[in-house]
């Protein structure tokens, strides 16, 4: 809303004079004091003027306050409309800035139309349809807020949950491996002990042998010394064939504790690379809002973009390596994901693309030459096989032919909107309708490169140099001819119908207004663009790819490519 400052009287400032105002008068644009206001309201030329209190004035929105019926740059007052670019002009504007608008029309009429229309009443009524829409909408995410904090809630618990489940487990497993690692342990050691034990004794009973045995030789008699020495020679040789058993046994042999850990558990150190994966699965909204009027009455003036500002910009070029470098580009496509299609004729394939232009793999080979190519629905491609008179059905993600369509004709374009499908040759057209393939020819209606957008078909003259705009059965709507198309060859357009054509003769892309009146250059061979053949538009994304001829790399020859910009 404006703000609350207070107005001043327009006449009175211009003199210096701060005086308050207290009217304003929508017709002469200037506030009044009440002094002001009486030979304003007293003036023949005046007295029928409609005004307001310059506090109701006050309360208008600001937009609406910085409204002139003045042109801020000519000073002149707006006496046409310019319905291309939506905006009111005046006598100077048609000269300097729209020399080329066909759609000027006397502002008075369009301002009659406001008012006898029940307009005000409609955007009214819209505007309420919207905040409760909105009020509706804040509602609902207030409601999925507290959803989604629930799920969160959930969604750490069964993550913890998960948690102490493995660590419980790995805990008995653990103490189950520590339970039978002390019984072996205990084992092996008890044994030991006890053998350890046993060679004591052993050992005890020859040192002591071994310290009596002087006394034995010196001080006992000959009987004596020979039963001893016969004695001793017995422990002895005992002792020898225990030690010598020991030996040849097992009782030497070192056992070591070792622990073989479960492959599965170091698995999980290699193989497991998260604990799991956040998805957010998408369901139909549950929202219910107000529709809005769909008619065109609830426009006051048709809103048209402007070709000016269609102004693409890069996002890169595709990578051809030496091995393909070969290609003989006949069509190229974006696919829902951002990747690359392209159609080469030349090798009769297919070729995929990742988003960052890298080649990923080649997706299917053709037993014809291959003419044309288009995005059916998905990641479904439909291919024109020129003298085979079919067209074949590609599934991108299978690399696989999922259908083949005969034809009576040849079949070098190739065009669909999801729910059509349309081939053309060099001297007539067939419909294919998708949910049952019943198939309609179009008589009279040779078309190569073709374009099919909201019912109409597109098609380039590359020796007329032309754009021609078809109704699907046949009757012309418009034909477009400009300087700026020379030999065009494939053409496609954006969702609000523009038509983009790659005009070959002087290397350049130009795009054509919906209603085949105006033209643009967005791109030249300033761009690099160089002999475009193949173009196209995938509507959701706004993502266009164009082929284009580039200069090889020291000695090698140039070869073909495709840019993808964004629209």
């Amino acid at each position: 809303m404006a703000s609350s400052v207070k107005q001043l009287c327009t006449i009175c400032n211009d003199d210096g004079i701060c005086n308050s105002a207290v009217t304003w008068c929508t017709e002469c644009e200037v506030l009044f004091c009440g002094d002001c206001e009486k030979p304003h309201r007293k003036s023949h030329l005046s007295k029928n003027h409609k005004t307001m209190s310059a506090d109701d004035y006050q309360k208008l929105p600001t937009f609406m306050q910085e409204v002139s019926s003045h042109c801020h740059d000519h000073k002149k007052k707006f006496e046409l409309y310019c319905s291309f670019h939506a905006c009111p002009c005046c006598v100077q504007c048609v000269t300097d800035k729209h020399k080329m608008c066909q759609e000027m029309k006397p502002l008075s009429d369009i301002l009659q139309q406001v008012k006898s229309s029940a307009s005000v009443q409609l955007f009214e009524k819209d505007l309420k349809d919207v905040k409760e829409n909105i009020d509706t909408a804040i509602k609902y995410l207030q409601t999925r807020i507290t959803t989604s904090n629930t799920q969160n809630t959930k969604v750490i618990e069964k993550i913890r949950y998960m948690r102490k489940s493995i660590d419980d487990y790995l805990n008995k497993l653990e103490q189950d491996l520590l339970n039978d690692l002390e019984s072996k342990y205990s084992k092996l050691k008890s044994n030991m002990a006890s053998l350890m034990q046993q060679m004591e004794q052993r050992a005890s009973q020859i040192n002591q042998m071994q310290s009596q045995f002087s006394e034995t030789t010196q001080y006992t008699t000959e009987l004596q010394r020979f039963i001893g020495l016969r004695e001793i020679e017995k422990i002895t040789s005992q002792t020898t064939k225990y030690i010598d058993d020991l030996e040849s046994g097992d009782h030497f042999i070192e056992k070591n504790l070792e622990v073989n850990l479960s492959s599965a558990l170091q698995s999980i150190l290699q193989d497991v690379n998260s604990f799991g994966i956040i998805n957010i699965n998408t369901t139909t909204s549950t929202l219910k809002m107000k529709a809005g009027r769909k008619d065109q009455a609830q426009n006051l003036i048709p809103k048209v973009p402007g070709v000016e500002q269609i102004k693409p910009s890069l996002l890169t070029r595709l990578t051809i390596s030496k091995d393909i470098k070969s290609l003989d580009i006949y069509a190229c496509l974006i696919l829902p994901d951002g990747k690359s299609i392209i159609l080469d004729s030349n090798k009769k394939q297919l070729l995929l693309f990742r988003n960052d232009g890298i080649f990923i793999r080649k997706v299917v080979t053709f037993t014809g030459y291959p003419h044309d190519g288009c995005l059916v629905m998905n990641n479904r491609v439909a291919v024109a096989l020129g003298l085979e008179n079919q067209t074949v059905l590609v599934d991108v993600n299978r690399s696989k032919i999922i259908q083949s369509i005969k034809l009576s004709h040849e079949c070098f374009g190739v065009a669909s909107d999801g729910k059509t499908l349309v081939v053309s040759s060099g001297g007539q057209c067939t419909t294919v309708n998708l949910s049952d393939m019943s198939q309609t020819i179009i008589e009279g209606r040779g078309l190569n490169c073709i374009s099919l957008f909201q019912g109409n078909i597109y098609r380039t003259d590359d020796s007329e140099n032309e754009v021609c705009c078809y109704k699907v059965t046949g009757e012309p709507l418009w034909t477009f001819q400009h300087q700026y198309i020379v030999s065009p060859r494939g053409l496609t357009l954006d969702k609000n119908g523009f038509v983009y054509v790659a005009s070959a003769g002087n290397n350049s892309i130009v795009v054509v207004s919906p209603d085949g009146k105006v033209c643009k250059t967005i791109l030249s061979d300033a761009d690099e663009i160089k002999d475009p053949y193949a173009i196209d538009i995938n509507r959701e994304t706004g993502l266009m790819i164009v082929s284009s001829d580039i200069s090889g790399e020291k000695n090698e020859k140039s070869y073909q490519t495709c840019f993808v910009y964004k629209v």
